[in-house]
């Protein structure tokens, strides 16, 4: 058994764990999470700085869609922890019958679910770049990449599914390296994909790559194609590879009643709160997008690369729910509490140094991206500011994680909410008019720090954990 198995199962039976135990736990999970997020970022990343080097009015077509597509993502995910949770839960409490109940009735539920998002993005990609107030010239591109995103949804749901579950079951390295080897594959694919055909020599010897010169087209297709294997893989570690939870044997896969209302009371307001954020941040390019379509591409990869900055605490997030969400299913109410704090401290401390990287380096993040020195500059500009906000923003994304892991999402949502709409917003709109795309990024930096207080806030009453039950 693996150290983090054993960890866990002194969770699970009740047993005392020392501060360095507890430390070594979130480490351990943390760590692959991390990679997984990162890599996840980096796939982004990737399709930015190859899309990028077509040129501003490519960048733009994509970053015009960007924040409909993490909204149609969270969406997705939302379903996918609305299941996951619950596995920690009787994993925690040592059921793993109910556990592997849970798995087979969420597979039916976020492949039909996965199935409706996808729809409605179809149905919406010819109208999405008209409405987010996108020009002639990127409009086409944009919504083509859209639609295939919109696409490649049921897959998706049906991979983060999988892989969230592995994670709150212990297995936090299987969904890391997968996604890793995603992001491998979404560089080859968009290799072919995206750029046209081409000669170079190598030591006097000619070599010809084909291509389909597809551009922003092509890198949709390359990141889906990617998306469909991994799915593959991460079904079939899950329900033929996991000792954690054992789908080989054979069970139901009718949906009942009990498990989809928990999954609604989880995962509803989850889906309320990457609406809320995701309309935000889709209400944040409609205030960009009159500034052109230069500041629209610096909007773009300065949001790109900020997320590699911060995947570090939503890898630290996921942990705390898997550690969490097994401690409630155990009961243990103080040592829920102990290690939340643990947690927040930990993913506050990576993001502070993640953001001095950001400082440091944001010339060269923008610039591997995009050849436009206009872009590069403002990019880096605004990228600065953002830097500032790290720690804070660390704290509401982990602190988050937590009250996901207890089934506490109701609330958090709702600050979430009064946070992003009437602060950040609200100053984006006072700040835009005089000081243009950095007055939004002002508007950023504020609102995260005040969200990171007031979940701190929040973490420190003990609300959000259940009832007092004996250990």
């Amino acid at each position: 058994m693996k150290l983090s198995e054993r960890l866990l199962a002194k969770i699970r039976e009740g047993e005392p764990m020392t501060f360095g135990e507890r430390l070594h736990l979130i480490v351990l999970l943390s760590i692959p999470a991390i990679l997984a997020q990162v890599s996840l970022t980096a796939m982004f990343y990737i399709d930015a700085s190859m899309v990028g080097s077509l040129g501003a009015e490519a960048a733009a077509s994509v970053g015009l869609v960007e924040t409909t597509t993490w909204l149609f993502g969270g969406l997705c995910s939302a379903a996918a922890t609305a299941f996951s949770v619950q596995v920690a839960h009787r994993l925690g409490a040592s059921d793993k019958a109910g556990a592997q109940a849970v798995v087979r009735q969420g597979t039916v539920a976020v492949a039909i679910y996965g199935a409706i998002i996808a729809a409605i993005g179809l149905a919406i990609s010819p109208y999405l770049p008209i409405w987010l107030g996108g020009n002639d010239d990127i409009n086409h591109n944009a919504s083509l990449y859209f639609a295939i995103f919109s696409a490649c949804l049921p897959v998706y749901t049906l991979s983060t599914l999988a892989g969230a579950v592995l994670r709150c079951s212990g297995n936090m390295n299987t969904p890391s390296a997968l996604n890793i080897f995603m992001c491998v594959l979404d560089v080859v694919f968009n290799f072919f994909l995206i750029f046209p055909s081409h000669d170079f020599t190598v030591a006097g010897i000619a070599i010809h790559l084909p291509g389909a010169d597809l551009g922003v087209v092509g890198a949709a297709i390359g990141t889906g194609l990617a998306e469909l294997i991994t799915a593959i893989l991460m079904n079939y570690v899950l329900w033929r590879r996991s000792p954690q939870i054992d789908m080989r044997q054979s069970g139901s896969f009718a949906v009942t009643r009990p498990v989809l209302r928990r999954a609604f009371k989880i995962g509803a307001p989850i889906g309320l709160q990457q609406c809320i954020m995701c309309g935000a941040q889709i209400m944040s390019t409609v205030i960009v997008a009159p500034l052109g379509t230069i500041a629209i591409a610096a909007n773009s990869f300065a949001i790109t690369a900020e997320s590699l900055c911060y995947m570090p605490g939503f890898g630290v997030s996921d942990a705390a729910t898997t550690i969490v969400g097994q401690c409630v299913g155990a009961r243990r109410r103080k040592l829920t509490r102990e290690l939340a704090y643990l947690c927040v401290s930990l993913g506050m401390a990576v993001m502070a140094v993640m953001g001095a990287i950001m400082w440091i380096g944001a010339d060269g993040m923008i610039g591997l991206m995009t050849p436009s020195e206009e872009i590069r500059r403002l990019g880096a500009s605004i990228l600065r500011i953002e830097a500032f906000a790290e720690p804070m923003f660390a704290a509401a994304i982990v602190s988050y994680g937590v009250f996901v892991g207890a089934g506490d999402t109701l609330i958090p949502s709702c600050m979430n909410f009064g946070s992003i709409w009437l602060v950040r917003l609200t100053l984006a709109a006072l700040l835009v008019g005089t000081m243009g795309l950095t007055g939004v990024w002002i508007a950023m930096a504020v609102e995260l720090s005040f969200r990171g207080l007031i979940f701190l806030l929040r973490l420190r009453s003990s609300r959000w954990l259940p009832e007092p039950k004996p250990e």
